[in-house]
């Protein structure tokens, strides 16, 4: 099937959209991507004056809908949506192309979503948060799909002891700061943590955290070496108090592929897919975390047998080849 496939290439490391890519080539299927953040007016002047960013918003969909006509794909697979517009999708329906979303994000927006919801023909949700909030919109039919990793990227590495010293930690969480991320991390700074990931940099002078973290954006070669230097990986969600997220991080499944024992926080979706003290194990608020990486750290081979059966479990159902190959499965049988 020759696919369009709108989504985001972040210049400074690799999201799902690299992950789907390869999926959908290896698949077979003809693979046309498409940048929908390729904006001629930056961010920060678009956020202020609206009249700007709804012209470069609409230059873009016209892009789109221009590289649609011209290649004439069979499906236009969007992951995201916020940026795709309703009447996007309306005129590539009216050229015979089947329209699918694939929500990723965490709902701190939705309206967009919402509005082009019934121009799609297929809907997948990476979190069950965003098939709840559709089902109250009306949009009862919607797939969960939740990420996943891709073992080509995602598995176990050989460290050096230089390496170990350098990305290796009694405890390691790598991801972007969150608020609830830093004050759950402030809990265990007399552990021996490392802490990764863009954005740490913001945190207070007088921030215990600081000296742990660095502030970088890291590739993927980068993050296998910390999950597989580690003794215990941390998953930690974004939670606002306002916005549903339910959804499991790619990074739960990333850990897992490299055969790293993972402490995750209760998040609704990975109690879904994981079994608690046989693939990985959960930790209910701080305190909890802090008994549980003090149990682990001095319970090797607890760590190193729930570390296997994770390993074992995600490889086996949940990679981007799992997820795009029933995508396109639902999206066939309905044709």
């Amino acid at each position: 099937m020759k696919t369009l496939f709108s989504s985001f290439h972040n210049p400074s490391f690799w999201t799902i959209t690299e992950y789907a890519e390869r999926a959908i080539m290896k698949l077979g299927h003809e693979l046309i991507p498409f940048d929908d953040r390729e904006f001629i007016i930056p961010g920060r002047v678009r956020q202020r004056v609206e009249f700007l960013h709804k012209w470069d918003l609409k230059r873009l969909n016209r892009k789109l809908v221009s590289l649609a006509s011209l290649l004439k794909p069979d499906l236009c697979f969007v992951a995201g949506g916020n940026r795709i517009l309703p009447e996007t999708l309306k005129t590539l329906k009216s050229q015979g192309i089947i329209t699918a979303l694939w929500t990723v994000d965490a709902p701190r927006d939705f309206r967009p979503i919402l509005e082009a919801a019934s121009f799609y023909d297929h809907i997948f949700c990476g979190g069950t948060e965003s098939q709840e909030l559709l089902a109250r919109a009306g949009f009862q039919k919607t797939h969960w799909l939740p990420f996943a990793c891709d073992p080509d990227i995602h598995k176990p590495v050989e460290t050096s002891s230089e390496e170990k010293a350098e990305w290796g930690s009694d405890v390691a969480f790598i991801g972007s700061i969150y608020p609830n991320r830093a004050q759950i991390l402030e809990k265990i700074v007399d552990f021996d943590l490392k802490v990764w990931g863009p954005g740490w940099k913001k945190l207070p002078r007088g921030s215990a955290l600081k000296k742990l973290a660095t502030a970088q954006k890291l590739k993927p070669g980068e993050w296998v070496k910390i999950l597989s230097s580690s003794k215990i990986n941390l998953a930690i969600h974004f939670q606002d108090g306002k916005t549903p997220c339910y959804q499991a991080s790619p990074r739960v499944y990333e850990a897992l592929a490299c055969r790293s024992f993972l402490l995750v926080d209760e998040q609704r979706d990975v109690k879904s897919l994981f079994q608690d003290g046989k693939h990985l194990a959960f930790f209910k608020n701080s305190e909890d975390l802090r008994e549980k990486i003090d149990y682990y750290l001095n319970h090797a081979d607890d760590r190193k047998k729930m570390a296997a059966q994770g390993y074992e479990e995600v490889i086996h159902k949940h990679t981007y080849m799992n997820r795009i190959e029933k995508m396109f499965s639902i999206i066939e049988a309905d044709k």
